[in-house]
């Protein structure tokens, strides 16, 4: 057995631990399907989000967990529910007048609002598929509406239909007694309208494979519950699904829970051991609201993408998905660097470490090295005072701090030079207030520029960093951080920043004199 396989069948990070949960499934004998079913489900009701994404990558961290401690094959679906009504308008998409006229139809019978696609549900897969595969997921993709309509539910539908009774029982005692009279797990698609009906069944014949029941014109029709005729209420078809597939894993947010013992009990119903479930916290946005499909607010995946590489995403995914956390454009910087300060760390840790390390999950195991020699905050405040519009600029000031660093030999420090550059004109930059300095503070910054002036050292992060925090003891600063305070505010136009010898060190000594005599003459504030 391996070191890290070791370290792993005893390892505290979540993936090994849901990892394990499933491996104890077999314990007793490998499964008779041949391999370890995940699946991640997508409701293509809107574009994709980044909590879809974080379904899919964090399914992939447990599933990888699991391929080190057993030797039992795996598998990732994908499942898009696109059968689904669409039962509201997106509020962040083209066309909406086209598609209120389209209501309750299933989201792959929606004209594609974007002109690209054959439906609404088709454009809404495409970008989840486009994007996985940017990531270089490993997946299966299944659809819904193929899934129905192509016979491979039809086994499972059938036995909906000869279990009707008891899976009825089941979903009953959830609902209100108004919801009850009219409630089937089955919703008939209108054979001319094409719409998904919520009508009361009539009649189930579980001998023939049908359902019966009055369209809204009072029409009475019969269909068979195969062939994609009818689909299953959602919350049926969450059970129906897994015992279809014989899924083993399933994670969902926290507004899902109060409906596991219904998803289990529908699964038992139709002779199925349920799934391992995992259950997380929602994102927030910047007002604390849960991020939605529909609404649009929070991140989409392309925008932090603009911003960051897609690694620091999979980092800020790691980390405490039993935690609500913010999802805002505040994160990414935080995130960009921790990735990279685990990068680091990795090689010299133990194996009992390297398991616990985000970035072991991140990448499989098959950790890079970090070529970031100046962290993501640094470049944000590089970009600030030297007024940067390109990575060029920043270019300029970064092969001096790291003269052994190029564009070529250092790409994601190259990248992230261009992010930083993005991400402060969009956002650091509308924000920005500078100040002039109070009598103290004037008179420490004239010590500071004078003596940077007259520094003659090793232009090295720790001894300027020494310097700056004489001068600031020196001026009667009881608090040392009210100077680095206002060294940020007078000179960044933020109430924080980075070691301020740092941005010394990469934005030159001369500079930084120069840069605090234009802030003592007024010229920033």
């Amino acid at each position: 057995m391996s070191q890290l396989r070791e370290a792993a069948l005893t390892s505290k990070a979540w993936p090994f631990e849901e990892a394990r949960r499933v491996l104890k499934r077999y314990e007793k004998a490998p499964p008779e399907k041949g391999y370890v079913l995940f699946e991640t489900g997508y409701g293509p009701s809107g574009l994709p989000h980044i909590g879809t994404f974080g379904e899919v990558a964090r399914t992939t961290m447990i599933r990888r967990a699991f391929q080190l401690i057993s030797d039992i094959p795996t598998r990732l679906i994908c499942f898009s529910d696109d059968m689904d009504g669409m039962r509201k308008v997106p509020e962040n998409v083209p066309n909406q007048a086209l598609l209120h006229e389209n209501l309750q139809r299933p989201l792959t019978r929606v004209p594609d609002p974007f002109e690209q696609f054959d439906s609404f549900g088709d454009h809404n897969n495409a970008m989840l598929r486009r994007f996985l595969d940017t990531f270089g997921f490993e997946y299966e993709f299944y659809s819904a509406t193929e899934f129905y309509a192509s016979g491979q539910f039809d086994e499972i539908l059938l036995r909906c239909a000869e279990k009707y009774d008891d899976l009825m029982a089941i979903m009953l005692k959830s609902l209100r007694e108004e919801r009850q009279q009219t409630y089937s797990i089955f919703l008939p698609i209108h054979p001319e309208t094409g719409r998904v009906l919520y009508v009361p069944i009539k009649h189930v014949d579980a001998a023939a494979g049908t359902v019966t029941f009055d369209d809204e014109d009072g029409r009475e029709w019969t269909l068979p519950v195969t062939g994609g005729n009818v689909k299953l209420q959602w919350k049926p078809d969450f059970g129906a699904r897994w015992a279809a597939l014989g899924v083993d894993f399933e994670m969902y947010g926290k507004d899902h829970s109060t409906n596991t013992p219904i998803y289990d009990g529908i699964c038992r119903a139709l002779g199925v051991r349920p799934p391992e479930h995992f259950t997380y916290e929602l994102f927030l946005d910047d007002q604390g609201q849960k991020i939605s499909k529909s609404k649009g607010n929070g991140l989409s995946i392309d925008e932090w993408l603009t911003y960051a590489a897609s690694e620091s995403l999979s980092y800020f995914m790691f980390q405490k998905p039993k935690t609500a956390k913010r999802l805002w454009w505040d994160v990414i910087p935080k995130a960009v660097d921790e990735y990279h300060q685990q990068l680091r760390a990795y090689p010299d840790q133990t194996p009992e470490q390297q398991v616990n390390n985000p970035v072991w999950h991140i990448h499989g195991g098959d950790v890079p090295e970090s070529k970031m020699v100046v962290p993501f905050s640094m470049l944000l405040n590089l970009a600030s005072a030297a007024g940067a519009e390109d990575k060029d600029t920043m270019w300029a000031f970064i092969r001096r701090y790291a003269p052994e660093a190029n564009p070529g030999t250092h790409p994601d420090l190259d990248a992230a030079a261009g992010y930083a550059v993005r991400y402060f004109n969009d956002f650091v930059k509308p924000t920005k207030q500078f100040r002039a300095p109070d009598a103290q503070e004037a008179a420490a910054l004239e010590d500071l520029a004078a003596r940077l002036d007259a520094y003659d050292g090793a232009v090295e992060d720790e001894a300027l960093q020494t310097l700056v925090f004489a001068v600031g003891k020196e001026h009667g600063f009881e608090n040392l951080r009210d100077w680095f305070k206002a060294l940020y505010e007078v000179l960044l136009g933020q109430s924080q920043g980075p070691r301020f010898g740092g941005f010394i060190a990469l934005y030159g000594v001369a500079e930084t004199a120069a840069l605090i005599r234009d802030a003592l003459a007024g010229k920033l504030a």
